[in-house]
């Protein structure tokens, strides 16, 4: 890297803390380590990191509480924070999203997995300081990048197949109004194809999958249409 990119882990376990610092070092990283949420509270405010890997259960100041203070701060308040949880500790995670948590690793840690996700987020993070084309539709929590046909939902860009892409963009482009299935059907596909309502049906499908179920409705025996999930939540 030319520029190092800051990781910050705080964990009151030192072998993790030597093992995480370790694996994130040889990768090329700028490391800082500390052994609780207010040593980590203190380090961040000094180190600025782009990254804050942090353990939810420590003494002296949880990783909820700490995470809530970093991103209070308007110096740290854009670092990426990934919580580390034990496997059972759902409530943990939950928790942990709510206070502001971007993403977590679940516990024992493989360092593959664990360097193939830190990349990820700070992609993410690249991708939205940089990356969110002028030419883009936001809609209801979604950006729609279609120069670089990528989606952005709560800080993720999410990848769609062409295809699936472009369902949503038509279905976006006009909210509350159902397509028919000959219409989507000559819009994505085009008129000298012939595609069954099956494929579109296994599309729509895929498709929710990755943005979430609720904002594409089905209108049974029409079609589908685009809408708010807040103001047309599912029944």
């Amino acid at each position: 890297m030319s520029s190092k990119q800051r990781i910050l882990i705080v964990d009151d376990e030192p072998d993790i803390l030597e093992f995480l610092g370790f694996n994130l070092e040889m990768e090329g990283y700028e490391v800082q380590r500390a052994n609780n949420g207010a040593e980590g509270l203190e380090k961040a405010k000094g180190f600025l990191p782009d990254l804050v890997l942090m353990d939810v259960m420590m003494p002296v100041m949880d990783g909820i509480e700490a995470c809530i203070e970093i991103r209070k701060n308007p110096a740290t308040s854009k670092a990426i924070i990934c919580f580390l949880t034990a496997r059972a500790e759902d409530y943990s995670q939950i928790a942990g999203l709510e206070a502001g948590a971007d993403d977590y690793i679940t516990k024992p840690i493989k360092p593959r997995v664990l360097l193939s996700k830190i990349k990820s987020l700070l992609r993410r993070a690249d991708g939205l300081e940089e990356g969110i084309s002028p030419n883009s539709i936001e809609l209801h929590g979604l950006i729609i990048d279609k120069e670089q046909h990528l989606i952005f939902k709560g800080g993720e860009a999410i990848h769609l197949p062409k295809k699936q892409f472009e369902i949503l963009l038509l279905l976006s482009s006009k909210p509350g109004k159902v397509f028919n299935r000959d219409v989507m059907m000559s819009q994505v596909w085009g008129d000298d194809i012939i595609v069954g309502d099956r494929n579109i049906d296994v599309q729509i499908r895929k498709l929710r999958e990755k943005i979430g179920e609720d904002y594409i409705r089905t209108i049974k025996g029409v079609g589908y249409k685009f809408v708010n999930p807040e103001a047309d939540p599912l029944i």
